[in-house]
Order: C-alpha cells, then sequence, then structure tokens
C-alpha cells in the first residue's frame, strides 16, 4: 500500500473514533511517546492514558458536530513515518482545524507520533 492510501485507511478510521467519541479507540491512534505541539504548549505524552483523558475532556465542544470530512494530503514519506497536513470540516458544528501528523511505523501499525495545529 503506497502512502497516500496508508494515511487514507489510517485517518477513515481516526475519524470513525472521533465521531462516535470514543476516547479509548481515539488513543490507540497514538503511539506512546509522543508530542503534541500546541501554540505556546508542547504536551509531551507517556501514557495512553494522557490521550484517552484530553479526548473525553474535550469532546464537549464538538457535541453539535454530526458530520466531519478529513481532507487528507501527504507532503513527506520516508519508511517510517509519514507527514500528513489534515483539514478538518465539521459541517458547521464546531470550527473547522487543520493539523500537521506524522504517523510513525510501529509493530502494532501506523500510529500519529506528532501532532501540529496549523492555521486554516
Amino acid at each position: 500500500m503506497d502512502e497516500n492510501s496508508v494515511a487514507r485507511v489510517f485517518f477513515d478510521s481516526y475519524t470513525r473514533a472521533l465521531r462516535a467519541r470514543d476516547a479509548g479507540a481515539v488513543a490507540s491512534h497514538y503511539v506512546v511517546p509522543c508530542l503534541i505541539e500546541f501554540p505556546d504548549q508542547a504536551i509531551a505524552v507517556s501514557d495512553a492514558r494522557q490521550t484517552e483523558e484530553f479526548f473525553a475532556s474535550a469532546f464537549a465542544q464538538y457535541q453539535d458536530v454530526t458530520a466531519a470530512d478529513a481532507v487528507v494530503t501527504v507532503v513527506a514519506e520516508t519508511a517510517h513515518s509519514i507527514w500528513a497536513d489534515v483539514s478538518w470540516d465539521h459541517h458547521g458544528g464546531a470550527p473547522d482545524e487543520r493539523n500537521m501528523y506524522q504517523l510513525a511505523r510501529t509493530a502494532a501499525g501506523w500510529k500519529i507520533a506528532v501532532l501540529t495545529p496549523l492555521p486554516n
């Protein structure tokens, strides 16, 4: 499977977990350790529970979202990493978002290693 197909399959699964508001399923898409690089705040994740708790607490801001689409553009790849620029359209239920994800190849499959918000 090429990097575009890998990214598409990965983000289809990730989108389903987000839509279901299943914090455990969302967290399973992240490798530990990983890095969430917010503006003015980097979060070094050292335990999967951190990711699960973060998403569980964030779901309220998406309560009116009934559909979301992810436009995935692979911008670089190596044998062990894929960098994907992903634009999220929440169809008005929440502000649209855009993030750069570094996916890392792990023994358990591809996982998010770094997430960095980008301007829309």
